[in-house]
């Protein structure tokens, strides 16, 4: 797929793994402000579609996969499926309509997860907590870290990810220790930490800038950024295992089937990525650093296929798994789609 702004390409076996999952990729970039859809077209290609929204970022999605929310600028987006089976929508089998917004603000939602009931619980990393929607009112704090002492829009700590255990927010990532506005960018290096919340303590430490912790098989996941590797925390000891390393400022993660699904950006000119160690690991590798999708057997480590974003993209933030899904496609709020596009509630009549 290519236009003015960007051309996406493939490894030859990624829409291969698509097929094989039975699942297609939604996946999100803030700088370019698009969320871009990747499924299989029906001559077993990839099949790519892209919308714009501002500053997306992360995606929680549905557990049946029909229905995933957006967190963009200043608003939280749910997009349900609209039509039918068996119908179409063109070439695509599954059409996404936007049927409902929450107003947040601008408080940088970064990652967001959805509850049984349907609520969006996501990261708030302006004011450094876990919150969730509130009618009335943008938000409404249900956590943080107990070294913060007061919620500020500052991004103290640079609270980002978060994983469910049961329903609830068990463990949260964060670049560094700090309660004073921006402090967090001192310690980007080797300041990152695991906070289990239920324990009240942290699980790990010593992380460089730690993003998207998932639990899978009562194991838990995460991207170390800051040396490009992909992991998990041995709970018993608190270390970090390294079990790939991704050629890129790795932000963005999903499992599924045995396959982690890692967004890989370019690091940025400013300072935010530089003095990290993934610098020197990429050096050591000779490997130039990149931005798209990579595909990893979390049992081996190696990188089965790949998907790569290149000219005006640059940098993505998350990535999410739509489950029974092969060739999706979307409609924004642009457009005359949104208008013409009507989906009818036919359970029930009085």
């Amino acid at each position: 797929m290519a236009n003015d702004n960007f051309v996406i390409s493939s490894s030859r076996h990624f829409a291969h793994w698509l097929d094989t999952v039975g699942s297609s990729l939604a996946f999100s970039t803030y700088q370019s402000e698009k969320l871009f859809l990747a499924g299989v077209d029906e001559k077993g290609g990839v099949a790519a579609f892209e919308r714009t929204f501002d500053r997306c970022m992360g995606i929680g999605v549905f557990p049946a996969g029909r229905s995933f929310v957006l967190a963009s600028q200043s608003q939280i987006v749910r997009f349900d499926e609209v039509l039918p089976k068996p119908h179409a929508y063109k070439d695509w089998d599954v059409l996404y309509a936007p049927h409902k917004t929450w107003i947040t603000g601008d408080i940088d939602v970064h990652d967001i997860a959805v509850l049984a009931d349907g609520t969006p619980i996501f990261v708030n990393t302006a004011y450094s907590c876990i919150a969730t929607v509130s009618e009335g009112f943008n938000f409404k704090p249900l956590w943080w870290p107990p070294f913060i002492s007061r919620l500020a829009p500052e991004d103290r700590c640079h609270l980002n990810g978060m994983a469910l255990e049961n329903g609830k927010p068990r463990y949260v990532s964060m670049v560094a220790r700090s309660d004073v506005a921006d402090g967090w960018r001192e310690r980007k290096a080797d300041g990152g930490m695991i906070w289990d919340i239920a324990a009240g303590k942290p699980l790990a430490e010593g992380l460089s800038m730690p993003h998207s912790p998932t639990l899978h098989d009562g194991r838990l996941w995460l991207v170390n950024s800051g040396t490009g590797e992909l992991g998990f925390i041995d709970t018993s000891t608190g270390r970090f295992q390294a079990v790939a390393f991704c050629a890129g400022y790795a932000r963005g993660l999903d499992i599924v089937k045995g396959y982690g699904v890692v967004g890989i950006s370019m690091p940025r000119e400013d300072r935010t990525f530089q003095g990290l160690p993934l610098e020197r690991m990429l050096a050591e590798r000779g490997a130039e650093p990149r931005c798209g999708l990579i595909v990893i057997d979390l049992t081996t480590g190696d990188t089965v296929a790949w998907l790569r974003i290149e000219n005006v993209v640059r940098e993505l933030f998350d990535v999410a798994v739509l489950p029974g899904v092969r060739r999706p496609a979307l409609i924004g709020f642009r457009g005359s789609e949104i208008q013409r596009i009507i989906s009818i509630d036919n359970r029930g009549t009085i």
